[in-house]
């Protein structure tokens, strides 16, 4: 399941956004920013997401039993499926709502120094656990790519905090920057401008959290890696001639990579043929050979 490190993560991000929402909106509602407005629906947003996130791990560590035999592991990605439709749905929707109105009926924005002072601790507020979550997604993708980490990580508690505090950093310094040309330059509608592209870095944000984990929640196979080591096992075993398939399914972030031993037998393929007969709507069986005592043994294990 997911690691001590990525609850950690989590923790630190939810005090944090927390801290931040309160400060922000107290801002919005005294100054009437549009964007700072924007800015606390994203905290609170955040908030929500990583409770769901802490809910999702804590389901997830649930042991298998009759009615799902293959574990929970797969509610985490459940839940941060739901995070990336809170973010889309409340933040990304909201936001833009909140800026096409005031694009359209522009009001002036009072003590705008206190949005700056404001935004300025919800930086410094926000830069800690996005540190955090950069350094422990760097510490797990080893050498690979951050794209192809993304892509490839079996753990979405992980990468939908990077990106939360990604988005809110962007959000940030988009409120800042809207805020400067409004005051500076006398365009109140730059207000409303920075609150849409707020919007639009959470919808961004929110689709790109929902591809990765929609993939996990549907079913990814093993790393490939680990798939061939598997497979070049069973190749090079005198019992085996040939090996047809490997099929392997994530369910859960971190999972037991035992590959328990056992021998081809000719009556694993006579009672394959003997199921698939008796139900034909049967397609696939797997029969795993295995000893009583070891099968024992590797459930005490899980």
């Amino acid at each position: 399941m997911a690691g001590h490190s990525s609850k950690k993560v989590i923790f630190a991000a939810l005090i944090g956004n927390f801290l931040i929402f309160i400060s922000k909106l107290v801002a919005a509602l005294y100054t009437s920013s549009s964007a700072m407005f924007s800015e606390a629906i994203h905290s609170i947003v955040d908030c929500g997401n990583q409770v769901l996130l802490l809910y999702g791990i804590k389901k997830a560590h649930k042991k298998a039993d009759k009615d799902h035999p293959f574990g929970y592991g797969k509610e985490l990605y459940f839940w941060s499926f739901c995070v990336a439709m809170l973010i889309f749905a409340v933040g990304a929707g909201v936001s833009l709502y909140e800026g096409i109105h005031k694009i359209m009926e522009p009001a002036e924005i009072r003590s705008i120094q206190i949005n700056y002072i404001v935004l300025g601790v919800a930086i410094c507020f926000e830069a800690y656990p996005w540190k955090m979550a950069y350094d422990e997604f760097n510490r797990r993708r080893g050498d690979r790519g951050f794209v192809e980490a993304v892509r490839e990580s079996k753990d979405p508690s992980l990468f939908a905090i990077l990106f939360e505090d990604t988005a809110a950093m962007l959000g940030l310094f988009a409120a800042l920057i809207g805020l400067f040309i409004g005051d500076y330059f006398g365009i109140p509608e730059a207000d409303g401008v920075a609150s849409v592209v707020i919007g639009l870095v959470l919808a961004t944000t929110a689709v790109a959290l929902a591809i990765e984990t929609k993939g996990l929640l549907i079913g990814e196979a093993a790393d490939p890696i680990i798939v061939k080591s598997i497979q070049e096992m069973f190749e090079n075993h005198d019992a085996v001639d040939n090996v047809n398939e490997v099929l392997t399914m994530h369910f859960g972030p971190d999972f037991r990579n035992d590959l328990p031993a056992g021998q081809v037998e000719h009556i694993i393929t006579l009672s394959e043929r003997e199921i698939k007969e008796k139900h034909p709507k049967i397609k696939r069986v797997f029969i795993e050979a295995q000893s009583l005592n070891g099968h024992l043994i590797n459930a005490q294990l899980e």
